[in-house]
């Protein structure tokens, strides 16, 4: 499809089903999630194991063939978690797996399939052991992980830091650094002295307009749309769409 042919209210509807959905079967699942979330066809999320805390005012996006993935091991004595901070973005086929530990601190934004782990999840001689190496990883506040990009255990990314698509982070990465490659190196600096860096915080200063701004914005792009339109659209697509 083109567009989006629902009508206002069955959209609305359907985030009123998302919403049911995360409290009913996400939320037991967790130890911890924030108010005001926004989470896009949770019944393609994947949790597994506990230690998952989830802060305030969360995105997290999913597509029915790239789920998002949150996973801890507990074994011999090793136990992970996973915490994500306030008004993060967690896009369609990101995978978080924690033996030791994940934090995400707030403003953080993960791009489709990007991929946080903290262990090797074998032994490098024997393979048999689950596990092997592992060693948390810190993303500090405002921190941008690049489309398909992985992040390897021990590593701290500092604020306000980037990751660029498809690199592969072994070693820290300073605050305000862009880093690129396999393995990552940095490319450049932001300069946050001559420019001012908006985060996704700043969304939400207003929680409630910004509420209102998404409903009027829904209701503008949704305001021609019928029931039956999108019925037809559905059963009897034609060209435009």
């Amino acid at each position: 499809m083109r567009r989006d042919h629902r009508p206002y209210h069955i959209k609305r509807l359907r985030r009123r089903l998302e919403h049911a959905w995360v409290r009913h079967f996400l939320r037991p699942q967790l130890d911890a999630l924030g108010p005001d979330f926004l989470f896009m066809k949770p019944w393609n999320i994947r949790i597994y194991g506990p230690n998952i805390r989830i802060g305030n005012h969360v995105h997290v996006v999913t597509t029915r063939d790239r789920r998002v993935s949150l996973s801890v091991w507990e074994y011999d004595g090793q136990e992970g978690a996973i915490d994500i901070g306030d008004y993060c973005l967690i896009c369609p086929a990101v995978r978080l797996d924690s033996a030791s530990g994940i934090h995400i601190g707030n403003s953080c934004m993960l791009a489709a399939g990007a991929y946080l782990t903290d262990a090797d999840w074998h032994d490098l001689y024997d393979r048999t052991r689950p596990i092997g190496s592992t060693r948390p990883i810190v993303l500090e506040d405002n921190v941008w992980i690049g489309d398909r990009a992985t992040v390897c255990k021990g590593v701290r990314i500092g604020r306000n830091a980037i990751v660029a698509a498809s690199a592969v982070v072994t070693h820290d990465v300073p605050a305000n650094a862009v880093v690129a490659g396999n393995p990552a190196r940095q490319v450049k600096m932001l300069d946050d002295a001559d420019r001012t860096l908006v985060t996704r915080a700043e969304m939400f200063a207003d929680a409630e307009a910004h509420a209102r701004r998404y409903d009027d914005i829904e209701r503008y792009l949704l305001g021609g749309n019928t029931t039956l339109g999108w019925l037809r659209s559905l059963l009897w697509p034609r060209a435009g769409d």
